[in-house]
């Protein structure tokens, strides 16, 4: 009989990259499809029987577990929480996991529950891992740290996942970083020396796709496409011939460094090719920061000067920021607030610095004893969390780092960086692309759902100057405006769960303040600080369940932290005893349920609503 596998891709927190809240606009479930997993698919043998499921379209459950021999599981750090959970559910049903990609890479020794480890470039490790499996003696783990040739790579299987859930596609056509950044793991993972695809390869990939009905928006996830420039300038002539032939049904976005904008050639091969945005790590305009840090694209040029030369050429910079380095300052925070703004970067994933496992800053900042959480979140744009012991007060750093997303997501300064933006791109194939169904459904979704938002008049405002100035780019109008909901709303829960933390602390401080002050005989004073107590317990319990599911969890935990320490704080001075009445506050504090991080809002063990 056929082995059964189950590969399985687990969900992302909301970040500011996963674009969850355009999704309703687009109707699709998610922005991106697992493309690692579809790339192992399609080196498993191909008498296996096959399902991928992408928690972020579809919940998992113990029915999909149901017949299945062999569940496969890969991973970013990001996805840790979820990829946690997996791996409890299939230990619960028998069957063994298989897990791999880079959180399991960086971080198999604190992983438990998983039956072997397929680390690093599945090229090298997936074949010894099979061939193992099939004789019955796999192994825990299968390490090479060899970077293999991608010409061997084979086409991943996008035939095993539905093109109508997910807003693009994605392809890869190079690995590995010449450079050499502190905080960077790609070169952890994959190495220095860039490698690529043949073109032929490359288009070869895309006619799969084309022929399996994807269309539209196409990442490709190269973590530096411009790495090997002889390579590439080989592919975008061929890749702008096969658009021309197919009539340009991709437009492509994708990752590179700075360096880009002293390549005018380039550039506008990229263009031509279907180009129409990069991702750019600029991390700090202050020049001291990024010598530190190695960032060495970056430190021999102007950045403002450079990211309008890569817009004056038609591709949109989404830029990458970091606060949190040794070597910032206080004006730190208004300084990046001010690069974004003159730079017209409406996309800026501006994050705290986080020390990733293999990375060199990881390891210098073990070293130095100042590492707090050795793994941390893996991902620094959703929350404000820090995995080390910062250079600046750790207080000072997280409020100015929501200062900044609080000023540069405000309605309308992103509004105003679109209409910068706009007005420097020229006109290209990629800019001036048709309207596709997808395109229309979230122009009808965003007229509807945006004019009537808090920032209606600022929305309004934008569409009638944008269209007004640039009424052949209605396309990239309308994708800023609906990428504008995501980026202020994620932004809104963010700072109201933050803004709710820091309550709970100074409603702690506030208690233990009041507690000091009592007198040790003083029973009545205690019995009105206990009676505070309920009443602050019931109200900031009711609030928690207010939040966006999406966020709730987050402060539920927050809450039940929050209760737990101060409850600890109490206890001596509120000893349990027997002779009190049952309805006395100290006999009822006793009992009293709370919710805790697992529970749901409709628990009758948690708070009722207002």
């Amino acid at each position: 009989m056929a082995t059964r596998a189950l590969l399985v891709y687990p969900e992302f927190p909301p970040t500011y990259w996963g674009m969850r809240y355009t999704l309703p606009f687009l109707g699709r479930k998610a922005t991106l499809p697992p493309l690692g997993l579809l790339t192992v698919a399609a080196m498993l043998p191909p008498d296996w029987d096959l399902r991928v499921l992408d928690m972020n379209v579809e919940p998992l459950g113990p029915r999909d577990l149901a017949g299945v021999d062999l569940v496969f599981l890969s991973a970013m750090l990001a996805q840790r929480e979820s990829f946690d959970g997996v791996v409890d559910l299939c230990q619960g049903a028998g069957i063994p996991v298989v897990a791999g990609g880079p959180y399991p890479t960086s971080c198999h020794a604190a992983i438990t529950g998983v039956a072997s480890f397929v680390l690093g470039e599945a090229e090298v490790n997936l074949p010894p891992f099979l061939r193992d499996l099939e004789e019955g003696i796999p192994r825990r783990l299968y390490g090479d740290p060899g970077h293999p040739p991608l010409d061997a790579t084979p086409p991943p299987r996008y035939d095993l996942i539905d093109p109508l859930r997910y807003t693009g596609g994605a392809l890869q056509y190079s690995r590995g970083c010449p450079h050499h950044c502190e905080f960077c793991d790609i070169v952890e993972l994959f190495g220095h020396q860039p490698r690529t695809k043949a073109p032929a390869q490359f288009l070869r990939e895309l006619d799969r796709l084309e022929a399996l009905g994807w269309q539209g928006s196409l990442f490709i996830v190269d973590d530096n496409f411009i790495g090997n420039r002889p390579d590439v300038r080989r592919l975008l002539p061929a890749l702008a011939s096969w658009q021309t032939a197919h009539g340009f049904p991709f437009t492509f976005f994708t990752e590179a460094s700075l360096d880009l904008a002293a390549d005018p050639a380039l550039m506008e091969s990229m263009v031509r090719a279907g180009f129409n945005m990069v991702f750019v790590g600029l991390e700090t305009p202050d020049r001291a920061t990024l010598e530190a840090a190695q960032k060495t694209p970056n430190t021999g040029t102007d950045l403002l000067a450079a990211v309008h030369a890569i817009q004056a050429k038609g591709l949109e910079v989404a830029g990458g920021f970091i606060v949190g380095f040794d070597g910032d300052k206080a004006d730190i925070f208004d300084r990046q607030a001010e690069f974004i703004e003159k730079a017209g970067i409406p996309t800026a994933m501006v994050g705290l610095l986080t020390a990733l496992p293999g990375t060199r800053l990881h390891r210098r900042l073990k070293a130095e004893g100042r590492l707090v959480d050795p793994l941390g979140s893996g991902n620094n744009t959703h929350d404000a969390k820090l995995n080390f012991r910062p250079v600046m007060d750790p207080d000072l750093l997280q409020e100015g780092y929501l200062q900044v997303l609080k000023d540069i997501y405000t309605p309308h300064r992103y509004f105003a960086r679109c209409l910068q933006l706009l007005d420097r791109m020229p006109r290209t194939q990629a800019s001036c692309r048709r309207v596709r169904a997808m395109e229309v459904r979230a122009c009808l979704h965003s007229l509807l759902r945006q004019t009537f938002s808090r920032y209606g008049f600022d929305y309004l405002a934008y569409l009638f100057r944008a269209l007004g100035r640039r009424p052949g780019m209605v396309s990239e109008i309308i994708a800023m405006a609906v990428k504008g909901h995501h980026y202020i709303t994620i932004t809104d829960r963010l700072l109201a769960l933050e803004a709710f933390k820091s309550g709970l602390a100074r409603l702690q401080q506030t208690l233990v303040g009041r507690l000091g002050a009592l007198a040790g005989d003083d029973l009545a004073g205690r019995t009105r600080l206990l009676a505070q107590w309920r009443a602050i317990q019931r109200h900031a319990g009711r609030v928690c369940l207010r939040f966006h599911p999406d966020f709730r969890a987050r402060a539920i935990a927050a809450f039940t932290g929050f209760m737990d320490a101060v409850e600890a704080l109490l206890a001596p001075a509120f000893p349990w005893d027997p002779r009190l009445p049952a309805t006395h506050p100290v006999r009822v504090r006793r009992g009293t349920p709370r919710p805790g991080p697992g529970l749901s809002p409709a628990d009758p063990r948690c708070p009722p609503r207002p």
